[in-house]
C-alpha cells in the first residue's frame, strides 16, 4: 500500500512536471486534468480523495531520435522493456516492435515511476530533456 501511494505521489508529481516542459509534446496520465478520461479515472482511481492515479505514464516528443536520447541520458530512471518494479524504469516502445508492424508512436516513452525521491526524479528528467534537446537540435 506504501509502495503505491509513493509512486502515484512521484508520478502525478512527475507528469506534471512533463506537461509542462517544452519539449515535452504531449503527457498522458489520467491524473492530469487535462486528460480526456480524467474525470473517469477521478471517480474510479481518486484513491478517496487522495489522488492516486497509479504509478505509468506516458509522454511524448517529437521524434524517435529525440526519444531515444531523452531515454540514454536519463540516470536515475533505468531503460528496461518490463515495467513495474520498485526503480523508475523508462521504454520506448516503438524500437522493441517487430518491423512492419509498428503502432506506437515513434516520440513515444514509457514510465513506471518508482519509489525514488521525487526530486531527483525531475532533475534527471531537467538534465536527459536539456541533453536530448542539444543533441537533436531542438525542438
Amino acid at each position: 500500500h506504501i509502495r503505491t501511494e509513493r509512486q502515484s505521489t512521484n508520478a502525478i508529481q512527475l507528469a506534471t512536471y512533463l506537461n509542462r516542459h517544452p519539449f515535452v509534446v504531449r503527457v498522458h496520465y489520467p491524473g492530469l486534468p487535462t486528460h480526456p478520461q480524467h474525470g473517469v479515472a477521478k471517480r474510479q482511481m481518486g484513491g478517496g480523495g487522495r489522488g492516486l492515479y497509479g504509478g505509468v505514464l506516458s509522454f511524448e516528443v517529437e521524434t524517435e531520435a529525440q526519444a531515444t536520447a531523452v531515454a540514454a541520458a536519463l540516470c536515475v530512471v533505468q531503460r528496461a522493456t518490463s515495467l513495474g518494479g520498485t526503480e523508475s524504469l523508462i521504454e520506448h516502445r516503438a524500437s522493441i516492435e517487430p518491423p512492419g508492424r509498428v503502432v506506437s508512436p515513434p516520440g513515444l516513452l514509457r514510465l513506471s515511476v518508482g519509489l525514488e525521491d521525487v526530486g531527483d526524479l525531475i532533475h534527471d528528467f531537467e538534465t536527459a530533456l536539456r541533453i536530448a534537446e542539444e543533441v537533436t537540435g531542438g525542438l
